[in-house]
């Protein structure tokens, strides 16, 4: 019988967490009887040279896909899912802050439920730092306002996923960091069975985060480009509603005054009906897609 479940982890200039955490996941793997695929992302230091030392080493197979240059976290994760043919794949960080008895907790969870995605949720766990965790609560306020999302951690890097589900939807996520908020709301939005299950984390190992300012604002960007391209009403519509009723209440002081029709109203009416044709388009478009 096949292995089930495949491990994939990204890895970034990780050569310091991987000489700690990496034989640790082989052996758990070749225990347990998973799959592993591991991505270098461009490294500019001794990752790939790393990993295939430990390939030679060690007598457990695991799978090494490298990329020439540094295409993202997302794109990373990308290629890992894209060459796994198990059932379930499962994404884990390079940097040993996940605990891998979590790993099977979550496989056992999917078998259980029939689930589509399950979140390693975090909830209730210490940001590494306050800057973090206020991006997390702009990043989830933003989410909510535009989709409705039952989910807390939509931005946890241990995700297991069906493999079979997850595949369709690479083409429509981004390479950035934003790639695990990304896919939870694609699956949140298109009705697949995603809940959460509880894990812990450990201190970083070694190096540091490259989470920052610029990471949130893709990430709240590709959250609005995600709602245009599977709900684009819950945006178009709000924003079409503010120019149109604004621009009548405007207009009507200046007419029941006798000034005539105020040109300033006008323009908002206009821009009005603008953009909610606009959403009718993209309405459509989103309907054809959905189909397709």
């Amino acid at each position: 019988m096949p292995n089930r479940l495949t491990i994939v982890i990204p890895a970034f200039d990780e050569v310091e967490s991987l000489m700690m955490f990496f034989p640790e996941v082989v052996n758990h793997c070749e225990n347990k009887g998973y799959n592993l695929i591991i991505v270098n992302d461009g490294s500019s230091d001794d990752t790939l040279e790393i990993l295939k030392n430990f390939k030679k080493k060690l007598s457990f197979n695991f799978i090494i896909i490298s990329h020439k240059v540094n295409r993202g976290y997302g794109g990373a994760i990308k290629s890992g899912i894209e060459a796994c043919n198990s059932e379930f794949v499962i994404t884990i960080d390079a940097d040993g802050q996940h605990f891998l008895e979590d790993v099977d907790s979550l496989f056992e969870k999917i078998q259980e439920t029939d689930a589509d995605l399950i979140i390693g949720s975090r909830k209730g766990l210490s940001s590494a730092s306050i800057f973090r965790g206020v991006g997390k609560r702009i990043i989830r306020m933003v989410a909510k306002l535009l989709m409705k999302l039952s989910v807390y951690d939509i931005n946890s890097g241990m995700k297991i996923y069906n493999t079979k589900l997850v595949k369709q939807y690479l083409k429509i996520t981004p390479d950035t960091m934003s790639f695990s908020d990304i896919i939870t709301l694609t699956f949140v939005n298109n009705r697949h069975l995603v809940i959460e299950e509880p894990i812990r984390i450990k201190e970083r190992l070694k190096g540091t985060s490259t989470i920052g300012v610029r990471t949130a604002f893709e990430t709240v960007m590709e959250i609005i480009n995600i709602i245009i391209l599977f709900n684009p009403a819950r945006v178009f519509l709000p924003i079409s509603a503010f120019f149109f009723v604004f621009g009548v209440i405007w207009g009507a002081n200046f007419f029941f005054q006798g000034k005539g029709i105020s040109i300033g109203a006008s323009t908002l009416i206009l821009t009005g009906l603008i953009i909610f044709l606009l959403g009718l388009i993209a309405e459509q478009l989103s309907a054809v897609r959905k189909n397709q």
